[in-house]
């Protein structure tokens, strides 16, 4: 705001017109923070309705001061399993991953910060260095020994973080539908805005649960297509759950902060020394196996790529016997080093 000089205006009052407009200012601004004060409360109050009641499939395990949900079935030698954002552990087993690989294997699914069961404590940035972390401690609390880690979509971020930014003893990765490099993506620049501490917890708290679960049929139809939505999804995913006041900011935390993931990650890909299947749908609706899947395999030495033809983003629905292969695969691996081809 500007001031005018109003020939033949004494100081004095020049002076007491400024006062007035800059104490009209101040209410202004004192009455716009009662109301962004008032939208982050109602945000705060959302946070602590208890979350819905559905019957946990695993267990809990206390790491780090945060408490993690953990499905554990199965003998042998261990395979982890880390879900997409969105999801949660549970959709492992509805999909019956869990079970199939529990016949040869230890399987351990993990709910990783703020999805299904397990905490997200708002004193960390819940990077995927940050959540590898997590995980990391988890594995050693349950004596989980060179495991092949099995991730999902954004899964596959964490997965690639377990290897790069904690080193630990890996088996081998099998990365299903994954997303490696920064791109531009609609979904990042619309859900910013919710990642924001107050401001998208306020937001989330003026959306009502019955528009979530109206909204909930059409997202999954998108990120199933091609294929449809199995019955088995949508007889047993918990979507109350899922829509919850934690989940949904760790879900838009997530979708923020992917591009800056992979962005970091990216420049020590070609220096990995493990095992890596990489499999994709080349009918992904969600993220284009040409730009990310494809383009990691030409950089990883130790890589090997399956596109499978006609399948979307849930390929762990749709073909597990090709999981299930891969995961064979690496155990077959019995040496620590292997013959690294230069690219």
């Amino acid at each position: 705001m500007a001031f005018r000089f109003v020939p033949g205006l004494s100081p004095r009052r020049a002076a007491s017109g400024a006062v007035r407009i800059l104490r009209a200012t101040a209410k202004a601004n004192a009455a716009a923070a009662r109301r962004t004060g008032s939208l982050m409360q109602r945000g705060a109050e959302a946070l602590k309705k208890d979350e819905p009641a559905h019957a946990p499939p695993g267990r809990f395990v206390e790491v780090d001061g945060v408490r993690v949900h953990v499905v554990v079935r199965g003998k042998g030698r261990p395979v982890v399993l880390i879900h997409g954002n969105g999801t949660m552990a549970e959709d492992f087993v509805i999909c019956g991953l869990v079970d199939q690989l529990a016949k040869t294997y230890r399987v351990i699914a993990i709910d990783r910060p703020g999805f299904g069961y397990t905490e997200r404590p708002r004193h960390w940035v819940w990077t995927a260095a940050a959540q590898a972390r997590l995980i990391g401690h988890v594995l050693a609390g349950l004596n989980v020994e060179r495991p092949v880690v099995v991730g999902h979509s954004w899964g596959t971020i964490v997965s690639l973080a377990l290897a790069v930014h904690e080193g630990l003893d890996l088996r081998g990765l099998v990365l299903l539908s994954g997303y490696y490099y920064p791109g531009r993506r609609a979904d990042v620049a619309l859900i910013a805005p919710l990642a924001v501490p107050g401001v998208g917890d306020a937001a989330r708290a003026l959306m009502p649960g019955a528009v979530g679960q109206m909204l909930a049929p059409k997202v999954f139809r998108h990120v199933f297509k091609p294929q449809a939505v199995p019955a088995r999804f949508t007889a047993r995913f918990p979507v109350a759950l899922s829509l919850s006041a934690t989940q949904s900011r760790a879900s838009a935390e997530d979708t923020a902060s992917m591009n800056t993931a992979v962005a970091l990650m990216q420049p020590r890909y070609a220096g990995l020394r493990l095992p890596v299947a990489i499999l994709s749908g080349d009918a992904d609706a969600i993220v284009d196996p040409a730009e990310q899947s494809s383009r990691l395999h030409a950089e990883l030495a130790g890589s090997t790529l399956t596109l499978l033809p006609g399948q979307g983003h849930m390929i762990h629905y749709f073909a597990k016997a090709r999981i299930l292969r891969a995961v064979d695969a690496q155990m077959a691996l019995t040496g620590r080093t292997l013959a690294w081809r230069s690219r």
